[in-house]
């Protein structure tokens, strides 16, 4: 039979770096997903293919996924959704990849711990896991690395937003193998008090409230990324964070930052249009990216 399973990207709100220290970190999942076919090969080989994606490196998520040993089956791995203009747009890809490919070889057993397991050897054993997480559960979600935990969150209704790409790739890896390499630093700790803050913000669910708590958290973000060397405010990040504060608007960079996305977030639609229009030599483009409320889907046919 040929099985097929698809999983959501993922775009961290608040929370990224602190999450791997025992912090709340703030994600949604997105409704751009990977989409694994898996098919019987007669011959009783492996053989996987990647549409939209010309290198290798997608094979290793195979043989993390698989324990190190091919299944003798088609493989297809397909992250078209996560393209623009042949480039990767950073809304966690493998992570998705793993989710589906682990879901369509599972014959039974926990996707969740399975993927995790697989994700984390492929990053040499960093990450929090929140991508996967995304990728299972979907939806807007407080994420606790620790045990693993998910409490679902709801997008509060005055709060718009819209994600930024800058056209230029990052690499998380990189970052984690960065931060690790650092010593402690005064700003690691501010960080640590200035996500649950976000995370208690984005529970209360006011839109004004949530505004107001990214402005200091982009302030000690961006100190620990000075400390850290890990130029998170590239690319463009920096000159449109200070850009939407001019203008009543919050930004920040995504994830890892240093490339990659970010996200502005107002209270009127036509205010962040307007700021996208106004600094368009700083935008890339603005990828449709809504919240996907579902996670892994299986099917079988």
């Amino acid at each position: 039979m040929t099985v097929t399973a698809s999983a959501p990207g993922k775009i961290v709100l608040a929370g990224e770096y602190a999450v791997l220290w025992g912090a709340p970190a703030i994600c949604m999942a997105v409704g751009r997903r990977a989409v694994v076919t898996v098919s019987p090969n007669a011959a009783g080989a492996c053989r996987v293919s990647t549409p939209g994606y010309e290198g290798t490196d997608r094979l290793r998520i195979v043989d993390a996924v698989a324990g190190g040993e091919r299944p003798a089956c088609d493989i297809e791995l397909d992250t078209r959704a996560f393209m623009e203009e042949g480039r990767k747009t950073g809304i966690g890809s493998s992570a998705a990849l793993t989710v589906a490919l682990a879901a369509a070889l599972a014959a039974s057993g926990d996707v969740y711990a399975q993927a995790l397991a697989a994700h984390r050897r492929l990053q040499g054993g960093a990450g929090s896991g929140v991508d996967v997480a995304a990728a299972v559960h979907g939806g807007l979600f407080e994420y606790d690395m620790p045990t693993g935990s998910v409490q679902a969150l709801r997008w509060p209704d005055a709060l718009a937003y819209r994600v930024i790409w800058t056209g230029v790739p990052a690499s998380t890896e990189a970052q984690l193998a960065k931060v690790a390499a650092r010593a402690t630093r005064a700003s690691r700790s501010a960080l640590l008090l200035a996500a649950p803050r976000m995370r208690d913000a984005w529970r209360a669910g006011d839109a004004d409230g949530i505004l107001e708590e990214y402005v200091s958290y982009i302030g000690v973000l961006r100190q620990f990324s000075v400390d850290h060397d890990l130029g998170i405010f590239d690319a463009g990040h920096d000159e449109l964070t200070d850009a939407a504060m001019g203008e009543g608007l919050v930004y920040k960079p995504a994830g890892a930052g240093g490339g990659d996305i970010g996200m502005v977030f107002g209270r009127d639609e036509a205010a962040l249009d307007a700021f996208v229009t106004a600094h368009a030599g700083e935008v890339r483009g603005v990828l449709p990216c809504d919240i996907d409320p579902a996670g892994v889907r299986v099917e079988t046919r």
